[in-house]
């Protein structure tokens, strides 16, 4: 019996690799301290437990019945990279002009953690894009899918290490630096927007 018929190896660490490059676990760190640094730790603990849940749940979503619901709703993967563009924008301008409240309410904690942190930050058109490629290429194969679902676990977890653990960082940078890591998380997260939205026009215009 062929192992892969239990478990794709090959599409194990191609997803993995894939999703790690597009999700990019340590470049999420200095949004999400922009966004809590100022937080305490236990809500800081809690939004990052969120952010990946939240992320998991919509990537899993999509790697089940993705292709299903873009083709009924009539959206392609353009419409929802311009869309992911635009919300990070937003996003980005806040954090640039720093019109953010410093100290906001715990409500607002959790709506951090589901936007922008575990959606369109962390699941966004990329990481969606690439879930339902591989899908496809899964090709009905239960060793496919099986490691599929591990690669997706796996990522998630690596992600979570890297928010949860973000507070070493805080410690080093002290509030001034989170002032900075801020801005400077602004100007990452517009140049990501813009050339979301740059990709979204390009496939529109691909698109006969």
């Amino acid at each position: 019996m062929n192992i892969a018929e239990f478990f794709d190896a090959k599409l194990f660490m191609a997803a993995t690799i894939t999703l790690i490059v597009i999700m990019d676990p340590p470049g999420t760190v200095p949004v999400f301290l922009s966004l809590t640094g100022r937080k305490s730790p236990a809500v800081r603990a809690k939004a990052a437990r969120q952010a990946v849940l939240v992320s998991l749940l919509v990537i899993s979503l999509f790697a089940v019945a993705g292709q299903a619901i873009l083709s009924y709703l009539g959206i392609g993967i353009p419409a929802l990279q311009g869309a992911g563009g635009l919300l990070l924008l937003l996003i980005a301008l806040d954090l640039l002009t720093g019109k953010g409240s410093t100290d906001p309410e715990v409500a607002e904690d959790v709506n951090i953690a589901l936007v922008p942190l575990g959606t369109p930050l962390l699941a966004g058109p990329g990481a969606i894009a690439a879930t339902i490629v591989y899908v496809r290429q899964a090709d009905g194969h239960a060793g496919a899918y099986i490691a599929l679902g591990a690669s997706i676990v796996m990522v998630h977890f690596v992600l979570y290490i890297c928010l949860r653990f973000s507070g070493v960082v805080i410690r080093v940078i002290k509030e001034s630096g989170i002032t900075l890591l801020a801005k400077i998380a602004g100007l990452l997260l517009a140049a990501i927007a813009v050339q979301l939205v740059a990709n979204s026009v390009r496939g529109f215009i691909a698109t006969p």
